[in-house]
Formats: structure tokens, C-alpha cells, sequence
């Protein structure tokens, strides 16, 4: 990359004091990182500017052929003051990934890494330090091409932005109704379920105001091909300790491979458990409810770390897990995950990358 261009604001912004409510996603820092890209001259000038909108052509490819990608990740505070990134190179080679599939340059993960340490050095202040809180970082990629024709732009924008956010869970680690979604698709083979584009989550809306209008606070979607076997919660993958084996829907193409999903997988195989990413159907999880061998289920994402699951509704049944209760193996990942994040926990996995 080249050198990145500091212009700092004039006018900072007040910054919420320790205590004030930080609704997720709505307070943003005084900074963004910017870098442009433009056929045959490739990825230049980044720069760090005052966070503001940005200007855009009317006919930019990405307002009409929704040419984009995003991530999600976080920077932590330590008790020491100490402020860290959690696996950031694997953001890095997921944001590669969905740029390959959108047909967009991909951003060198060296340099996504060095974007995401430099904006958010300059943002250190902005990182809150009350107990489960955290600055969420929110990298993005746009086609800004005025073309109204779909084909793939000759101009990007680059950017990140940072929010701090409170704790997901002020009230504690309470267990989520799920409503499985058994009439439309998220996702089918061949498609941009595994990656990170708008796209995907626009597609999704519909089914979330059906399960909210259940009482049910996200979605469980199945296969787009058979309807039959589960995949993906909202937007977190998903666990299910049946008869002790924990199964979680295989990244072949329709599943997002989250950082949070892949540091699961490899603390529990740590601990002993077996794990399976083998196709799991709806009817064996609702069987094995019947059955009592429905232990735990339980979502994984950057937002939430670890989103315990109390209650599924498939069809006209309800399966109601561990009582409705958090179920050990939850537990333990999230304390486990949030202890690491935070430095309260030895990092030896070697996941953390210190900032400043």
C-alpha cells in the first residue's frame, strides 16, 4: 500500500461517556479510511478523512447492480488499556473471497489489515472501555462507475467506519426464539451465500418481520435446493449439540464461514468434543428434541460472540432446548471467546493482534 494520508478533523465530535447507551450501529467515530481504485492505475490514494457522506453519481453501477462487499469486526479494550483486533487476517481473506466472486479487485489482506490498524489507532479514544463493550469496524467496498448497464465497474471506494457498541447482552447471555423459515430462500448452490454482500441480507428481510410477527426474534433458514436441511441463523451460523456431537451446516457455497463459526470449531475440538459439519435436516433436530437429545443449539457471529438458543418453531411444532435455559457448552464458548477479546483470558491461540 501506498503511504496513507492523515487529514484529522477540525471539529471532533463529543464522545459518549462511560455509561451512555450506545445503540448498535448509530454513533459513528470523527474518521473513515478511504482508497480509490480505477482500471490500470489499481488501488490508490489511502487516506484517513473526517467521517462524512460521501458523494456519489446517480448512476454509480453499485446503486443499481448492487456491486458491493462488507465485513464486520471489532477492536477491544483490555483492563491494561491495551486495545486489539481479534483475527483480523481472516476478515482480510474473507473480504478476498467475496471481491473474487463480485467480480471487484481485491483488496491486498496485507493492506486491509494495515487500513483497519491505522483508522482505528486514530480512533483510539473512541474505543469504550465498560465491560462488553467494544469498537465494531465495518470495511466496505463499492462500484462507483456511472454506467447504467450490468457489467462490472472500472472505479471503487474502499472504506471503513467504526461505531462503539455496548455490550450485545446487557441483561446477560438470555436465550433467542428461532422460527425456522421453511418458504423462502436465503441461499442456493452457486449463488453468493458465502459471501458478504448487501445483497444477501436484503433478501432476508421478509422472513425476519414473518418470525418477528411470531414472536420470534430471528430466522432459521433451510437449504434453497431440498428445504430440508438448516444453514444459517439471521446472520450468524448455527450449532446443535444432539446426543453430544455438535453439528454446525458445512461452508460448501450457501453459508457464510464466520471467524466466530471457524474459533468454535477449533476450541471444541481443543476441548474433546466431537464436531460435525455434515448436512444436518430440520427433522432430525425436531426428532431429536422429541427425544431429549436436543442438548444445546446456538448461534455464532462477530455482533453477539455466542447467541444461546432457548426455543425453535418448525412448521406447527416447537422444539424448547435445555429448558430454555443457557446450556453449558454455550457458556463456556462465550466466556471463552469474550474472555480472549477483552485480554481477560491468556490468548493461546494466538487470535489477537495488538493495535496500540
Amino acid at each position: 500500500m501506498q503511504e496513507i494520508r492523515y487529514e484529522l478533523t477540525k471539529t471532533p465530535k463529543k464522545k459518549p461517556a462511560p455509561g451512555d447507551p450506545l445503540p448498535f450501529g448509530t454513533i459513528f467515530t470523527d474518521h473513515m479510511f478511504m482508497m480509490d481504485y480505477t482500471e490500470g492505475k489499481g488501488w490508490h490514494d489511502p487516506r484517513i478523512v473526517p467521517y462524512a457522506p460521501l458523494q456519489l453519481d446517480p448512476a454509480a453501477i453499485v446503486l443499481h447492480y448492487a456491486q458491493e462487499s462488507f465485513e464486520g469486526m471489532k477492536a477491544y479494550r483490555t483492563k491494561d488499556g491495551t486495545i486489539q483486533l481479534f483475527r483480523p487476517e481472516k476478515n482480510a481473506a474473507r473480504f478476498r473471497s467475496t471481491h473474487e466472486r463480485m467480480c471487484m479487485p481485491p483488496v491486498p489482506e496485507e493492506d486491509f489489515v494495515t487500513a483497519v490498524k491505522a483508522l482505528v489507532k486514530v480512533e483510539k479514544d473512541w474505543v469504550p472501555s465498560q465491560p462488553g463493550e467494544s469498537l465494531y469496524i465495518r470495511p466496505f467496498c463499492i462500484a462507483t462507475e456511472p454506467h447504467l448497464g450490468v457489467k462490472a465497474s472500472n472505479t471503487y471506494y474502499f472504506i471503513i467506519i467504526c461505531c462503539p457498541v455496548a455490550a450485545y447482552y446487557p441483561t446477560g447471555l438470555n436465550p433467542v426464539k428461532i422460527y425456522v423459515e421453511d418458504k423462502y430462500v436465503r441461499a442456493a448452490p452457486g449463488g453468493t451465500g458465502y459471501i458478504k454482500c448487501g445483497g444477501n441480507y436484503a433478501a432476508s428481510l421478509i422472513s425476519q418481520e414473518i418470525a418477528e410477527s411470531l414472536g420470534y426474534s430471528q430466522t432459521l433458514w433451510l437449504d434453497g435446493v431440498e428445504r430440508k436441511y438448516v444453514e444459517e441463523v439471521g446472520s450468524m451460523n448455527c450449532f446443535f449439540k444432539i446426543d453430544g456431537t455438535i453439528y454446525t451446516a458445512p461452508t460448501v457455497g450457501t453459508v457464510l464461514p464466520g471467524i466466530t463459526r471457524m474459533s468454535c470449531i477449533e476450541l471444541l475440538k481443543k476441548w474433546g468434543y466431537k464436531v460435525s459439519e455434515e448436512r444436518l435436516a430440520i427433522t432430525d433436530v425436531m426428532k431429536a428434541a422429541r427425544e431429549g437429545k436436543l442438548e444445546e443449539v446456538f448461534g455464532t457471529g462477530t455482533a453477539a460472540v455466542i447467541s444461546p438458543v432457548g426455543e425453535l418453531r418448525y412448521e406447527d411444532e416447537v422444539a424448547v432446548i435445555n429448558n430454555g435455559k443457557i446450556g453449558e457448552v454455550t457458556q463456556r464458548l462465550y466466556d471463552t471467546l469474550t474472555g480472549i477479546q477483552w485480554g481477560l483470558l491468556p490468548d493461546d491461540m494466538g487470535w489477537t493482534t495488538k493495535v496500540c
